[in-house]
């Protein structure tokens, strides 16, 4: 195992963060796996995930058993694990500009689409690594004039060639569930019945370009782009993996998860030896323009009725806002049949607020389909 350190730029005077990158294996001599835990510093079941992961690829590495190349970076965004303020832990979005940490995440399709052209042939394979190639170029040649552009950027370098990009995450109060591109599902739906996945969320470009659809996007916008000409398969899987809630960080949790993904990567090759043969699907996909959040239109003390994993139906009472003054009670009923699989963990809440997340069948939003700009 390489370990590299890469240097962000010096946001003030006196102070400099790095992130660190663990490679595995050979690059070139098989499939590339990326995985990345904790882009969003505060959500640390990804972390202690990594950690295990990271004992397991030692071992394999020195049996031999890695076929290709896996990068693992243990811990993705140091600058929003330095963010505290009165022993709390901001670790989601930026405090200097405000950003998401997964949001924003710079778009090279057209130019590196326009690089590739000219090489481009009949052979599927070939335009693969062409446009690799020049996705690489228009990153490296990409400016970055502040530490969260670099961190992106960074971030974009390390996973943009990958094969299979993991992307750990984890809700507030959650079950184990994934979000992904529609042309990824084929693919995806192994790994989500490694992890026992309580519901996959697909959507075509969910807006404001997240880390996991800056990676797999171009392949599909690609295809569509040259259309007849030239084959262009999806040749990125990338999940975002949210690992159940912010408190779930146990050894048995991580432990279970770092061997569902050996097992999960095992299956696509990029480790040698027997596979194990994928469970039965715990969930299912279902549409993100299907996920409704749980709205709170008043402020006060939430208590909920239902608990995370319940298959719920349209207008049930999930949970009561209870204003301590006037003695009111407001219900929060779910607006479709689905299933309620996160839910906040605040417990008093401001008007507005979205305290609760329920995946339905059907599409009904559009526009921008994730919250937390």
């Amino acid at each position: 195992m390489q370990v590299q350190q890469h240097l962000l730029p010096s946001p003030s005077p006196g102070t400099q963060r790095e992130l660190v990158s663990l490679h595995y294996g050979q690059p070139g001599a098989g499939p590339k796996i990326y995985i990345q835990a904790s882009l969003h510093a505060d959500e640390l079941p990804g972390m202690l995930t990594a950690w295990h992961l990271r004992r397991q690829l030692d071992a394999l590495e020195a049996a031999g058993r890695i076929q290709g190349e896996i990068v693992l970076v243990p811990m993705a965004n140091p600058i929003g694990l330095s963010q505290w303020w009165l022993q709390s832990h901001l670790g989601r979005f930026e405090s200097l500009s405000g950003e998401n940490f997964n949001r924003h995440y710079p778009v090279f399709i057209d130019a590196a689409a326009e690089r590739a052209a000219p090489a481009l042939t009949g052979d599927a394979a070939h335009n693969v690594a062409v446009l690799r190639r020049a996705l690489r170029t228009e990153i490296d040649a990409a400016p970055a004039a502040t530490e969260l552009q670099a961190l992106r950027k960074t971030l974009m370098r390390l996973a943009c060639d990958a094969d299979v990009v993991l992307d750990l995450h984890c809700d507030a109060q959650a079950l184990v569930h994934l979000y992904t591109e529609t042309p990824c599902w084929p693919e995806c739906e192994p790994l989500a019945a490694y992890l026992g996945a309580a519901v996959t969320l697909l959507a075509m470009d969910s807006g404001d370009q997240p880390f996991d659809e800056a990676c797999s996007q171009p392949w599909w916008r690609w295809k569509a782009h040259f259309g007849d000409r030239f084959p262009i398969p999806q040749a990125c899987l990338s999940v975002t993996v949210e690992l159940r809630g912010q408190q779930d960080v146990h050894h048995d949790l991580a432990s279970h998860d770092a061997q569902a993904i050996i097992d999960f990567l095992t299956f696509r090759g990029a480790l040698s030896g027997p596979v194990t043969p994928a469970p039965a699907p715990v969930g299912d996909a279902r549409p993100l323009a299907g996920c409704m959040p749980i709205q709170s239109p008043v402020p006060g003390v939430l208590t909920f009725i239902r608990e995370v994993g319940a298959e719920v139906r349209q207008g049930e009472v999930l949970a009561h806002v209870i204003d301590p003054i006037s003695a009111s009670v407001t219900e929060l009923k779910s607006p479709v049949d689905g299933l309620l699989f996160a839910r906040d963990t605040l417990r008093l809440v401001t008007a507005g607020a979205k305290v609760a997340k329920v995946a339905g069948r059907e599409a009904l939003r559009t526009g921008k389909l994730l919250g937390a700009r």
